[in-house]
């Protein structure tokens, strides 16, 4: 098991995902997932203290509309829950910063901002291209 300083960021100056790197975006994820689920037991909470007990329809529709809404939240945040475990497994099978199409590293910036990445900026440029390339026709 490896300890991160404190203060630790991985730089580009050192070799890419080497061990403190692996371990920086492992506790990354770990992290995120860990909120993720917290926000979730706090909907499933909210969401189980009874019905709508509004007895204005205006303000029955918006407690509706706002239910519906976290709803389609804790959707987006399960899939993506998903998302770090797959990327948490990529990180165990020691492929997690690699582009999985051209093997290249994704770069620290990228993984900065999207730790689930796995495609490089350019690799991903292509992808959404051939998207909008099928979906015009």
């Amino acid at each position: 098991m490896i300890t991160l300083p404190p203060d630790y960021h991985p730089s580009e100056d050192e070799e890419f995902m080497n061990p403190l790197q692996v371990e920086y975006f492992r506790q990354k994820l770990l992290k995120w997932r860990a909120d993720l689920l917290k926000e979730a037991d706090e909907t499933l909470a909210s969401l189980s203290e009874g019905g709508i007990h509004e007895a204005d329809i205006t303000d029955r529709a918006s407690v509706e509309t706002d239910r519906a809404l976290e709803l389609r939240t804790r959707d987006r945040a399960r899939k993506l829950i998903s998302k770090i475990n797959q990327a948490l497994l990529r990180i165990e099978n020691g492929s997690y910063g690699f582009c999985e199409e051209t093997g290249e590293p994704i770069g620290l910036k990228r993984l900065e901002a999207r730790p689930i990445a796995t495609l490089s900026i350019e690799a991903q440029e292509r992808h959404e291209r051939m998207e909008k390339i099928h979906r015009d026709d």
